[in-house]
């Protein structure tokens, strides 16, 4: 069960030693998390981190480039014949220096709970091309298979964690859900998404975990709701508006269990001029204005604090701000009449 007002971040860090971005999660947060680390790595991006063990893949370091070479079969032969329902797809430590340091200096601790974080298969797919320029997403068999690299990569994941808490929350990270239906994505079919999503907080599910997903934009809040995840993460600080259009369908997800994890810290430019006492006029505004339309009970009982987003974007001393802050607004809320 989680409790009100736990908070737990997004995943990217601006940190370039992972040991100190582990121990600042360590310090800062109810639900830490493993970082990504961008600025360490391209290979931690959020595309490259998670292609890892797609058939034909091309990652170009120099030139920061990710893509599908199709030009050796031999290679989709190999997925299929090492493919099976117990194939398991490390993230491996080239690609993710932050997970294995957070395990390290986890040591023998143990948590209720921890969190991890994936790239979503519709960010995934809609973000790498073929040696023609097509996204994967458009070919139905590189569609799958990266379908099945990310749920095999989960499984991983959450075993990989397992020993350190009673339960690991894993959100879906789909930054692309905000441009879904513009005319850069017409030819997205709304079926295969919302099956694709659906897999993949079912294969989180299947592995013992929590799903979760990150939506850091404006989204089609129905269709994230009917995407099966127990945990809905958004942006807060600029588009909590978005979330009132949809009364009914918010009120249902909660009363089932559902909750929000409300991303009112910014990881924007506009960090520079908040401060936890203005942080927390904006909570409360926000949610006056939430409670128009949604049952205010149902709101604070099943609320998380975050940031709005990662902070990979952000330098250091930064994150450390948007961090403090969070921990201080929570403080501030719970000791509220």
């Amino acid at each position: 069960m989680l409790t009100p007002f736990l908070t737990t971040g997004i995943g990217s860090m601006p940190h370039t030693n992972p040991d100190e971005a582990c121990r600042l999660v360590l310090e800062t947060f109810d639900i830490p998390f493993w970082p990504q680390l961008p600025k360490l790595s391209f290979l931690e991006s959020m595309i490259p981190q998670y292609s890892e063990g797609i058939p034909s893949l091309r990652i170009n370091e120099a030139k920061e480039t990710v893509y599908i070479q199709r030009d050796e079969e031999d290679s989709l032969m190999q997925f299929y014949e090492h493919y099976s329902n117990d194939w398991k797809c490390a993230i491996s430590e080239k690609y993710s220096q932050g997970i294995y340091s957070f395990v390290k200096i986890l040591k023998d601790r143990h948590f209720q709970f921890l969190k991890g974080q994936t790239t979503g298969p519709l960010t995934l797919t809609l973000g790498i091309k073929d040696s023609n320029g097509r996204l994967i997403y458009f070919d139905e068999e590189l569609r799958e298979i990266s379908l099945l690299v990310l749920n095999a990569k989960i499984k991983w994941q959450i075993e990989f964690l397992k020993p350190y808490a009673n339960k690991i929350i894993l959100f879906i990270d789909e930054p692309i859900l905000s441009a879904i239906g513009t005319s850069a994505y017409l030819g997205v079919n709304s079926d295969d998404a919302i099956r694709m999503l659906k897999e993949t907080s079912g294969a989180i599910r299947k592995a013992g975990g929590i799903p979760g997903i990150h939506c850091c934009g404006k989204a089609d809040w129905p269709f994230v709701i009917n995407s099966d995840v127990d945990i809905i993460s958004f942006d807060a600080y600029d588009y909590v508006e978005t979330i009132s259009l949809y009364p009914e369908e918010f009120t249902k997800f909660l009363e089932n269990g559902g909750y929000l994890a409300w991303g009112i810290i910014p990881t924007t430019d506009s960090i520079k001029d908040e401060n936890v006492d203005s942080i927390k006029k904006r909570f409360d505004t926000s949610l006056r204005f939430l409670s128009k339309n949604l049952p205010a009970v149902l709101l604070l009982s099943n609320i998380l604090l975050t940031p709005s987003c990662g902070t990979g974007s952000r330098n250091v001393e930064e994150t450390i701000k948007i961090f403090k802050i969070l921990k201080e607004l929570k403080k501030i809320i719970k000791e509220d009449p």
